[in-house]
């Protein structure tokens, strides 16, 4: 079953707003991650392992953000290829259900059952 012209639309329209997100919190993840600097004299043992353990948290989100912002600019370029929405490996339709659920995902459901075997 393939996307509806309505269906096309709100996705764009959801993939451009994920990505306006994605940008706002990596440039704050950016903040939090960015390195520890901490006076040793004043600041006692404890708390420089809490910091670098929220750096190191930060930077794990870091991480993600950018891959979640790989995926929604490959998503538009499929987008704007006029192939989104078809599987990456057979080509067939992608089940509407996969992509309101995530409108990043190149496999079908049979594919992607297929490649995690």
């Amino acid at each position: 079953m393939a996307l509806r012209d309505i269906d096309r639309r709100q996705l764009r329209d959801r993939l451009d707003a994920e990505l306006a997100k994605a940008i706002e919190a990596i440039q704050h993840a950016q903040q939090s991650a960015a390195t520890v600097e901490l006076d040793q004299s004043s600041v006692g043992r404890i708390s420089r392992i809490d910091a670098l353990q929220q750096q190191a948290l930060a930077q794990g989100l870091l991480e993600r953000l950018l891959t979640r912002q790989r995926k929604l600019n490959a998503a538009l370029d499929r987008f704007d290829s006029g192939i989104y929405g078809l599987c990456c490996a057979c080509e067939a339709n992608i089940e509407p259900e996969r992509l309101n659920a995530d409108p990043t995902v190149v496999f079908c459901q049979g594919c992607a059952v297929d490649r995690q075997q």
